[in-house]
């Protein structure tokens, strides 16, 4: 049986909210005439804000308390069948208190953090070895909806923004993304390195753009790249919108990042991806179609730093570090560039795909 009226709340960030949008529609499949209340957090619903039939209800974290009694307002009234409460983080789950829902459905007791089983009345069944992305399907799971055999996206691009990618692919040919910031410093990896694959790249054919977004860790970090190397066609650090660069990364040969939300908007569009790890068990966090195309010097950095195997630990256990990103070896990088190009993932321009 449907539910007639259901409640989403998953803030942030980009790469969780691509994960999240499988779960929507396969909700949408199934039960297309429920209607959906999504509580996104400001930056995320400019890239997902657009799908239509869902309503959205924007939660601007810097607002402070303001945020959570603007909340409250915008659904007072409201009873929804169930809110599926998926994010641990405490503003989240103070967010959850101002809605109102027959059922509360959250994590298991291995995932829930920051006092999250005490705003939930049910709890998703526990997995072990689960990706995100999986994690976040068993909410579809615990409300009665059926299996799909391959997650969808379908994340709206509107027209001006296709157009601009178009103008920009016929430039530059075939093309290989770099985005190589994340959101903290010690998930970059080095620049010098970033720049011995964007020349390998170009020696096979590619061009190589940057991309990434408007932050300042994001601009010195394509700075230092391109004191490495000339060869960097365009740089596009802080220079497009969500949508703009999801276009434009539709449109790519291939997308390389460490853990970062282009990564993850790579995999709604079906570019392929080589994910950069040391930090985060990639098998949890990684790239959803391209586990297989990750390089990670995980497995080895959690064994140094716990004494056991990631099969022995808790999920989601990370390693610190400053310096880990640095054991990754470009030559590994152009290996699985190889890997691609052997088996026509990538195709070069002197060679038709």
């Amino acid at each position: 049986m449907s539910l007639n009226n259901l409640c989403i709340l998953r803030l942030s960030a980009i790469g969780d909210v691509c994960h999240a949008m499988a779960l929507v529609q396969r909700i949408r499949h199934h039960w297309p005439d429920c209607r959906i209340t999504w509580v996104i957090g400001k930056i995320e619903h400019q890239l997902v804000g657009d799908i239509p039939g869902i309503r959205f209800v924007v939660f601007d974290k810097k607002q402070g308390r303001a945020a959570y009694q603007r909340l409250k307002t915008e659904l007072a009234g409201e009873v929804f069948d169930a809110l599926l409460l998926m994010q641990v983080a405490f503003r989240a789950n103070l967010a959850a208190r101002q809605i109102r829902a027959r059922r509360k459905i959250g994590f298991d007791w291995q995932r829930s953090k920051e006092l999250h089983w005490w705003f939930t009345d049910t709890r998703i069944a526990p997995q072990r070895h689960a990706h995100v992305l999986d994690g976040f399907m068993a909410f579809a799971d615990a409300i009665g909806v059926p299996p799909v055999e391959k997650p969808q996206w379908h994340i709206p691009i509107p027209k001006e923004h296709r157009e601009w990618a178009d103008t920009q692919a016929k430039g530059l040919g075939k093309f290989v993304i770099i985005s190589p910031a994340a959101s903290k410093a010690e998930r970059n990896w080095l620049p010098e390195r970033y720049a011995q694959v964007a020349d390998y790249l170009h020696q096979k054919g590619f061009t190589v753009v940057l991309c990434g977004g408007p932050a300042k860790l994001d601009r010195e970090l394509a700075d230092k790249i391109k004191q490495h190397t000339n060869i960097v066609q365009e740089d596009y650090v802080g220079k497009t919108n969500l949508k703009q660069l999801l276009a434009l990364i539709e449109r790519a040969e291939l997308v390389i990042a460490p853990d970062t939300g282009p990564a993850h908007m790579a995999t709604t569009v079906g570019t392929p991806v080589i994910g950069l790890y040391a930090h985060s068990n990639p098998r949890r966090t990684g790239p959803y179609l391209d586990l297989d195309k990750v390089v990670s010097v995980y497995d080895q950095v959690v064994e140094e730093q716990k004494g056991k195997s990631w099969q022995e630990l808790p999920w989601g256990t990370r390693v610190k570090g400053g310096d880990l990103m640095a054991r990754i070896q470009a030559g590994t990088v152009v290996e699985q560039i190889d890997k691609l190009l052997l088996t026509n993932k990538i195709c070069p321009v002197s060679e038709p795909c």
